[in-house]
């Protein structure tokens, strides 16, 4: 038990929810806060700059290519990707343990190569994976959103289908068909009580 856990508070569960693009992952994290804003959503570190905007500890944790060099050195990164070539992104497991030492459930929503390395890194934690009620309304949704270009749709659904092949990896699967029922089971996994 590390110091700073106290004798009467347990630890809270770290749950990693990945799944293709389009099915919700976003929404479903952002309802469960608005639910339960005891749950910590955990908050990546970037080696890239900040935007107008972004507040540092609570977008992300801007960090220089040194400091972020020092945390996979030291083994403090649950998981982390170089992105585009360029800038590094990555979970802080110092910023999870400090939020589980205090009760509260953690929420990692991640990618899958990121799930896999916290499966490696983080054994306990809960794989959770977000799915869609089928693949027409994955494509419905990708092309519904209208923020991407015909090129971009077909790059994001190929990995979707990457992505989608990977489901028996992860320990439990919620169909997001409906948005408060998908929450609820999430709020589950998680060790929450449902309201």
């Amino acid at each position: 038990m590390s110091p700073a856990q106290s004798l009467d508070v347990p630890r809270g569960r770290v749950v990693v929810v990945a799944g293709p693009t389009a099915v919700g992952k976003g929404t479903v994290t952002r309802r469960l806060l608005e639910k339960h804003p005891e749950v910590y959503l955990s908050v990546s570190a970037t080696t890239r700059d900040p935007r107008p905007g972004e507040v540092d500890g609570i977008h992300y944790f801007f960090w220089s290519p040194e400091q972020f060099d020092d945390a996979v050195e030291n083994g403090d990164m649950l998981e982390w990707a170089l992105v585009h070539g360029r800038n590094r992104y990555g979970t802080p497991r110092s910023a999870v343990e400090a939020a589980r030492a205090e009760g509260r459930a953690v929420i990692l929503e991640i990618d899958l190569e990121g799930a896999r390395q916290v499966r490696s890194s983080m054994p306990d934690a809960r794989f959770v994976f977000l799915a869609p009620p089928s693949w027409d309304v994955l494509v419905e949704r990708l092309v519904g959103r209208g923020t991407e270009s015909p090129e971009e749709q077909e790059r994001r659904l190929e990995t979707a289908r990457v992505e989608m092949a990977a489901e028996k990896e992860f320990d439990v699967t919620i169909v997001n068909d409906d948005l408060d029922e998908a929450v609820d089971a999430l709020a589950r996994e998680a060790g929450l009580a449902i309201a």
